[in-house]
């Protein structure tokens, strides 16, 4: 019968694996959008070719950062020494893998879109190339917030003390807040990038609306996060709840249940509320004076297409403080 320390080791190992492996999805699809649109901008003006590719390198650079989270937690996992026989560490591995690798696939694919567009943007407005820049950064750069939330529950996993948490059922409360983190920010990282898309292809359209259409921007990326925040708050609760000893099978069920159904019930939102902030900065861009009327209709249907996340989160808490 194998010991506990190599347990604990190959779970080290398994959870390193999850959190590279499932990390390095998002940033290629997203840096490998933005290397095709650039040279589909090319193939209209190749004299463009200096700004285009130093867009394109700044944009895949940002849409790199979560796979580098990524794999600054596998190393980590990989190096990292069993300091003690506790069979939660082992779970606790697995669980911020899963945390920082599924975590890592929204931002990803998210931060690419808008890097995309903007070297299309570039090509056909110039003039415009600084504003269609800054649209990009600041849509990328939020576009990481779901993958940041993954790293921070990844590093309470690997450094808390879980000494004060019993086995039973703690191992199902660190599992189960890896996959709540993780699986809910899918969703809001591409639907951030959905919407900072449509906000780089507006200010390069009609780069005198770039006030309106960067604060409608902003507020519908911050919206959209909601699922990733309902998750991360989640993961919190598994981790320091303080439960109490319990080895019935229903207790670990229920925690575990929690994790998974906050991880899932966060992805639709987040995509969903995406879809319609884009299309909202969309319009704005072309038509500023409906501003007021498209914000007011963004706000009202992304609150609706958030019921879904509040449900998950509902249910999630019941079966923490039920048990």
């Amino acid at each position: 019968m194998l010991e506990s320390i190599t347990y604990i080791r190959a779970s080290l190992y398994l959870g390193a694996g999850l959190a590279i492996g499932f990390g390095a999805i998002g940033a290629a699809l997203g840096e490998g959008y933005a290397a095709g649109k650039a040279n589909e901008a090319l193939s209209f003006r190749p004299e463009k070719s200096g700004d285009v590719i130093k867009n394109m390198l700044v944009g895949q650079a940002i849409a790199e950062s979560a796979a580098i989270f990524a794999l600054v937690v596998s190393i980590l996992l990989l190096f990292m020494k069993p300091g003690s026989t506790n069979m939660l560490v082992a779970w606790a591995s697995i669980g911020a893998g899963l945390a920082m690798g599924l975590s890592a696939i929204g931002s990803g694919v998210g931060a690419g879109l808008p890097a995309g567009t903007a070297c299309f943007g570039i090509v056909r407005q110039p003039a415009s190339s600084n504003k269609i820049l800054t649209t990009m950064l600041v849509g990328s750069a939020v576009c990481q917030t779901p993958a940041i939330f993954g790293m921070v529950i990844a590093f309470l996993l690997l450094f808390l003390d879980l000494s004060s948490i019993p086995l039973y059922p703690g191992w199902a409360a660190v599992f189960g807040a890896g996959l709540s983190t993780g699986l809910s920010a899918i969703g809001p990282g591409i639907g951030n990038g959905i919407t900072a898309m449509e906000a780089v292809r507006g200010v390069a359209r009609n780069h005198e609306t770039i006030s309106a259409t960067n604060r409608t921007m902003l507020v519908g990326l911050g919206v959209a996060q909601s699922t990733a925040i309902y998750g991360f708050l989640i993961s919190l609760m598994l981790l320091f709840y303080g439960f109490k000893e319990n080895h019935s099978l229903t207790s670990s069920m229920a925690l575990l249940g929690a994790g998974v159904c906050m991880g899932f019930g966060g992805i639709g939102p987040g995509i969903g509320e995406g879809i319609t902030a884009s299309l909202a900065v969309k319009w704005i861009a072309r038509n500023p004076p409906l501003t007021g009327v498209l914000s007011r209709t963004m706000l009202v249907g992304m609150a609706v297409a958030e019921s879904t996340g509040i449900y998950s989160l509902i249910v999630a808490l019941l079966l923490i403080v039920m048990i």
